[in-house]
């Protein structure tokens, strides 16, 4: 597993078997993006990624917390399904709604390319496991926890 040092926006916790992060931000909107940046790092080195595809995220759920857990399966969905290996993530909003929370924003990448693309490990599916997002003094972090 590649690990990125990124004061900021998410650090990597020990877990026996799965990739385990807290993704940390001023917004809710840099808290989800942290996490997908998390996420991908924990598949290929982000870094080397540049944006030259880029999709269209739309989701909504009835909890903050199943908003999370929708956005990164939706980008792993895409990944799989659409050969897109993502590295960079911009969430525009996240609004409450009468039925929960919505979230509208892109993720940018590259067509996968075994021959050029290194893969660190694979993530199989985001869980629930240990899943929530905290209000904090100076923002949000949110705690995951990957199936690899």
């Amino acid at each position: 597993m590649h690990y990125v040092t990124n004061k900021s926006g998410y650090e990597y916790l020990p877990h026996i078997a799965d990739a385990r992060f807290i993704a940390y931000g001023s917004t809710l909107e840099q808290v989800f993006e942290q996490a997908a940046l998390a996420m991908f790092n924990v598949i290929i080195d982000t870094n080397v990624l540049k944006p030259e595809k880029t999709v269209g995220i739309s989701v909504e759920s009835t909890g903050l917390d199943d908003l999370l857990f929708d956005y990164l399966s939706e980008l792993l969905y895409l990944f799989e399904v659409e050969t897109i290996i993502f590295g960079h993530f911009k969430v525009n909003s996240i609004n409450m709604s009468n039925n929960g929370y919505t979230l509208d924003g892109q993720a940018s990448g590259e067509t996968t390319d075994p021959e050029k693309h290194c893969f660190d490990c694979e993530v199989k599916a985001v869980t629930y496991h240990q899943l929530t997002i905290e209000k904090k003094e100076n923002g949000y972090c949110a705690h995951v926890i990957v199936d690899t």
